[in-house]
């Protein structure tokens, strides 16, 4: 079959769903994939053909995106940071919005002024990209990277490998810490996290293939205790960040008013708010 009329094709089968420009998104996305072609080929070769074995990758993916399933996992990978990132059903896809967090973290290291390297821990890794994004980008921190699930850190561990970086991974429950505080690791000097955050009411703000596919574990918190990530981490890093170290966080959009008095209530200084590009409160930082 001609390349173009499958492209047809999918306009037909998931316009209504998508739209007309995602779907071409989605379609330059997978022939990249799996042929190493762009739009430009379309253009420059409108008759060009596929085999049957080359069909069936396509109008396999065609049938998983009919079903709201996210063309990250189809691919198994995405692209956060200017790294391409392992993604399956056992984490959460990385978002641009994160990279904003990342960008920011890495920018408060590179203006202190430290004779020994920085410690650095994320918790609540998923995939590694926020921990290995800042390993990338600053070889000679020591990066320690937190989660409860074994499928995510399993996860996380192939993307540091496939980005040669070195990363502590350890498996632990933020809310039950016990890893951790055996090995008596503290003395951070930040800590990073994008812990779940979207509260059960908000449910039907989220789209099907977030909301079907993506894991619950990563994701949401009960109506009646939205912050209970955030309470456990700030007490954590009370005990854990070094003097003047500081604490990081991707936040829900509706409740910055409430971090801000979450760290200002825990004795956090320089208490700083930020929005993303769309003014919505999405990230928070304070120092001990």
């Amino acid at each position: 079959m001609i390349l173009k009329d499958i492209q047809n094709i999918y306009h037909k089968e998931l316009d209504a769903i998508y739209g007309k420009n995602e779907v071409d998104s989605f379609f330059y996305w997978l022939i990249e994939y799996y042929f190493q072609f762009n739009r430009v080929t379309l253009v420059l070769e409108p008759q060009l053909a596929l085999s049957k074995t080359e069909e069936q990758c396509l109008f396999e993916a065609l049938a998983r995106l009919k079903q709201n399933e996210p063309i990250q996992y189809i691919l198994g990978e995405t692209e956060f940071y200017g790294l391409t990132f392992n993604v399956n059903k056992h984490t959460l896809i990385p978002r641009p919005e994160t990279e904003a967090l990342v960008s920011w973290v890495i920018s408060h290291s590179l203006s202190l002024d430290k004779e020994k390297p920085l410690k650095i821990l994320d918790i609540g890794t998923g995939t590694g990209c926020i921990a290995i994004s800042i390993a990338k980008n600053l070889p000679n921190a020591s990066v320690y990277a937190l989660d409860v699930s074994s499928e995510a850190l399993h996860v996380a561990k192939e993307n540091a490998k496939r980005h040669k970086v070195n990363v502590t991974f350890i498996q632990d429950d933020i809310l039950n810490v016990s890893a951790l505080n055996a090995n008596n690791l503290n003395a951070f000097d930040i800590i990073v996290s994008n812990p779940p955050y979207v509260r059960n009411l908000e449910k039907q703000e989220i789209k099907a293939n977030v909301l079907d596919y993506e894991p619950h574990l990563a994701l949401f918190v009960e109506d009646d205790n939205p912050l209970e990530f955030y309470e456990a981490i700030v007490h954590f890093a009370q005990k854990k960040l070094n003097k003047k170290g500081a604490l990081f966080f991707e936040i829900n959009e509706y409740l910055g008013e409430e971090m801000k008095h979450l760290f200002i209530s825990n004795n956090f200084n320089e208490v700083v708010l930020k929005q993303d590009i769309f003014n919505k409160n999405r990230m928070i930082s304070g120092k001990k």
